[in-house]
């Protein structure tokens, strides 16, 4: 250590040797190590959710609910079947195709139900019928003279 007086007369020690030391000890430890980057494996994504059940609103109703489809010709002998099972309720689509000229049959009508259809030549027209309560519909030309066939309607 070294003293030194001052003016004053006072003595004033400086502790270079404990300044200098504490330095070089410092100085003669390990520098710090720099930050190491590492990498850490990405998490495994979370498994899907399980699958939510369908609700019965999603589910399409069976086709048979749909309604029924019949395929109907208009020959010379006039609609063909001229039989048609049905049932109350139900829609019934009738897919008809007129094949002939000779025929008054170029349009059809449900008896008791207003409107008619046009059946063009060799073109294929598809009629909805819904029949409301059971019993025998009648169907056929619109002048009434050539009833072409029957909707039996099953309740």
């Amino acid at each position: 250590m070294n003293e030194r007086r001052a003016s004053s007369g006072s003595v004033v020690v400086v502790a270079f040797a404990t300044v200098v030391g504490s330095v070089a000890a410092c100085q003669k430890q390990a520098p710090p190590e720099p930050a190491r980057v590492v990498a850490v494996p990405a998490a495994a994504p979370a498994p899907p959710a399980p699958p939510t059940p369908a609700t019965p609103a999603a589910v399409p109703a069976p086709a048979a609910a749909a309604g029924t489809r019949v395929e109907v010709a208009v020959t010379e002998e006039g609609f063909v079947p001229s039989r048609i099972p049905a049932k109350a309720g139900v829609p019934l689509t009738l897919v008809i195709t007129r094949k002939t000229e000779k025929t008054c049959a170029t349009e059809i009508l449900f008896k008791g139900q207003e409107g008619k259809t046009d059946l063009p030549l060799n073109k294929t027209v598809e009629v909805v019928y819904t029949p409301k309560a059971s019993g025998d519909v009648k169907f056929g030309c619109a002048m009434g003279m050539m009833i072409g066939g029957t909707i039996a309607v099953a309740g």
